[in-house]
């Protein structure tokens, strides 16, 4: 004869049985999934689409978190970057594929890591990261360091956004990549962008 054990009564057994209907609910409700990080830790690039964005095997566009590089593509950013630099089309796009070239080479069929901040998504649905290749070169830096890219910061995103704009610096400093036939002052000016969100 099976023998049950008595329910506990009184306040002291009205709080157990709550705890033990809570703890029974959340498990029910929020099965633990698997983190956004552990699913991007090895993907690869199927696509440079321009400097600062790729697509990955899976069809999604990733992009790069912390830095802008000039427009490759006809679009609407183009024409506001034409509006704050001065600079006609032509030469935007010249600079975008030197930087769609630099970023090529260092991606192209690539296997890399995704580093995610604050946001994940923009309201492209594209992902937001920081880029990793397999031998731990950091890509954002790698491309702001050597020329080819402009510091860009949109809160909460904001990890890495003071070492981007030193990097960005020494570059125009040294003349490196875009900056080494470019003027500072013929380049879209930077302006903090706080109230702006992805």
């Amino acid at each position: 004869m099976t023998r049950y054990k008595k329910m506990p009564t009184g306040p002291w057994g009205m709080l157990t049985m709550a705890l033990a209907l809570a703890a029974m609910l959340v498990g029910i409700f929020f099965k633990p999934s698997q983190p956004v990080e552990q699913k991007y830790m090895s993907v690869r690039v199927a696509q440079v689409y321009d400097g600062d964005t790729i697509r990955l095997d899976s069809g999604e566009k990733v992009r790069f978190i912390g830095i802008d590089t000039p427009e490759l593509h006809d679009n609407p950013k183009m024409r506001r970057d034409i509006e704050r630099s001065s600079q006609d089309m032509a030469t935007i796009k010249r600079l975008g594929e030197r930087a769609w070239r630099f970023s090529s080479g260092l991606l192209d069929g690539q296997e890399i890591k995704l580093e995610f901040d604050v946001v994940q998504r923009d309201k492209y649905g594209r992902l937001l990261a920081y880029v990793y290749l397999t031998d731990g070169r950091f890509v954002n830096e790698e491309i702001i360091k050597n020329g080819y890219a402009y510091p860009m910061t949109i809160p909460p995103n904001v990890r890495y956004a003071d070492k981007f704009l030193a990097l960005f610096e020494a570059a125009v400093d040294q003349k490196l990549g875009l900056w080494a036939d470019t003027k500072p002052d013929a380049m879209p000016k930077i302006k903090p962008r706080k109230k702006r969100r992805y």
